[in-house]
């Protein structure tokens, strides 16, 4: 079936009907196994590394149907396209470390621009998949959608199938906290666009926002040697990176690094791990805040991580043979 040259969009200022009953019935947690896929700028940090294999060591839950490459730009990447690129090898990069070859066969390329404007798609492998896949799950048994980069293959397949709107759950790291002073996040500013889409949508949508709620969960290098170093292969690469990257960066010796990629896998596996609340979605702004709309649908909002709780189970998951 070929792919149509124009897509229908959503007006993500003027809020349509919702049914927001069935959101909060797909908005809450899931108890028994869950079809999962996962979005990643895995080159662009280490923490996108950590996440991938943190997923892929919680498989007796979280059912890994697919991973996408996403674009990424900053010193590490020229362009959005290298950026995904690049992700897109460090993606088999940690399957091989995992010994998880297999995982390959369902790993995809991702977009290589941003979205143009809140109604053009940018068409990849990763978009083209994720709309079909997404089509074989209901709003009874829907498919999570675990989003750690900026949201544009996933913003992609909702505008070129926005019947998947209703059988997605989205959850995405993206954006800074409401009460934080601005919402200048690398996953949320590199492709607002898609992010008004994503939020816009009607989507059931966790949000797991960055500064002010995510940067608690962070790690120091004696940590890191404590609980990983000379664990495994994975364990070693994780911690070693880790410590040159901050080492390298950090302007002083005392320093610690929020692995801030972890939080969205974390939501899925246990209610211990954070706190939450239902509110209104919230409006990327193109100028770098959150707009307010009483009468959007309603999402779920993480507003604290139990850090500590969370890193035992990551750090437990990761050293396990």
């Amino acid at each position: 079936m070929p792919w149509p040259t124009t897509y229908p969009f959503f007006h993500v200022d003027q809020p349509e009907q919702v049914d927001n009953a069935a959101l909060l019935r797909r908005l809450q947690r899931p108890e028994g196994p869950v079809d999962v896929v996962l979005d990643t700028d895995t080159y662009n940090e280490i923490d996108d590394q950590y996440a991938l294999a943190y997923l892929i060591k919680n498989d007796e839950k979280l059912k890994l149907k697919a991973i996408y490459a996403a674009p990424f730009c900053n010193n590490k990447a020229a362009t959005p396209a290298i950026g995904m690129q690049k992700s897109y090898d460090e993606i088999k990069n940690i399957l091989s470390l995992m010994g998880r070859a297999d995982l390959l066969d369902c790993t995809y390329r991702g977009s290589e621009s941003y979205l143009p404007d809140e109604k053009t798609p940018v068409e990849s492998d990763a978009a083209r998949h994720l709309a079909q896949l997404a089509m074989q799950y209901t709003p009874g048994k829907p498919l999570y959608v675990i989003a750690i980069a900026a949201i544009t293959n996933v913003a992609s397949a909702l505008l070129m199938k926005p019947e998947i709107r209703d059988r997605i759950v989205l959850v995405w790291l993206g954006g800074n906290a409401l009460h934080w002073h601005d919402n200048h996040e690398f996953n949320l500013f590199q492709d607002i666009a898609g992010a008004r889409v994503a939020l816009g949508c009607g989507a059931a949508v966790v949000l797991v926002p960055c500064m002010g709620v995510v940067d608690a969960f962070a790690t120091t290098a004696p940590e890191l040697r404590e609980n990983l170093l000379g664990k495994n292969a994975l364990c070693d690469y994780l911690c070693n990176y880790t410590i040159s990257e901050c080492s390298g960066h950090k302007k002083i010796a005392c320093w610690s690094k929020p692995i801030w990629d972890v939080t969205a896998i974390g939501w899925l596996l246990d209610g211990r791990f954070m706190q939450d609340e239902i509110i209104q979605s919230p409006i990327p702004e193109y100028d770098h805040r959150w707009g307010q709309d009483k009468r959007r649908h309603v999402i779920r909002y993480v507003y604290h991580i139990n850090r500590d709780a969370l890193f035992a189970d990551l750090f437990a998951k990761l050293t396990a043979d």
